[in-house]
């Protein structure tokens, strides 16, 4: 099977995130979109981070209507940082019936070659890049076989701006998943 790594924070996850993989696996090669909730990240305050299963908790919640689109806490049993070129290598040897592919935005992309052992997941794996606004996407020649921009839409909505507004008071439901604004505010997130 054909499986996307959409990895992050997902703090909270929106409806961006689900309109890029809902594309995905609609249109690609691509059978499932696997969501892979970061743990917590040691160099950031609890403040800029909820907890990792608050986080995998809301994502759960939001994708359980997708049947293509799973949440996973794969990397919450890796040592942090959880280094990507680790984790595909891991998800590799835990199910070796997949072949994954690497989603990343185009601002990652950009800064790519500053990944640990980017070469080595160039080598190894396939990578779509989704466009970002104000990013280019440039694949070499010699990479378009491993390396696609996908022609998804762009939907700039960022969780910082979730967060910001739901403390400023704003009602921003439609900008989240069924249930993820309530989610949130029954937990007194990002107050």
């Amino acid at each position: 099977m054909n499986i996307g790594i959409f990895s992050g924070s997902f703090n909270p996850i929106h409806i961006g995130h689900l309109i890029l993989a809902n594309y995905i696996v609609e249109f690609t090669e691509i059978e499932e979109v696997w969501f892979l909730v970061s743990p917590q990240n040691p160099l950031k305050s609890e403040d800029e981070l909820s907890d990792e299963h608050i986080r995998l908790e809301m994502t759960e919640l939001a994708l359980a209507k997708y049947a293509k689109l799973k949440a996973s806490d794969f990397e919450f049993s890796m040592p942090i940082p959880s280094y990507t070129v680790n984790t595909l290598d891991a998800l590799r040897n835990e199910y070796p019936g997949h072949n994954f592919t690497l989603i990343i935005g185009a601002d990652n992309w950009n800064v790519f070659e500053s990944w640990r052992e980017y070469d080595k997941i160039l080598e190894n794996y396939k990578i779509r890049v989704y466009p970002r606004l104000g990013h280019r996407i440039t694949i070499p020649t010699k990479l378009r076989d491993k390396v696609e921009a996908l022609d998804s839409p762009i939907i700039e909505i960022s969780s910082t701006f979730i967060r910001d507004s739901i403390a400023e008071g704003k009602d921003i439901r439609a900008f989240l998943p069924d249930d993820i604004y309530d989610y949130i505010l029954n937990k007194g997130l990002y107050k």
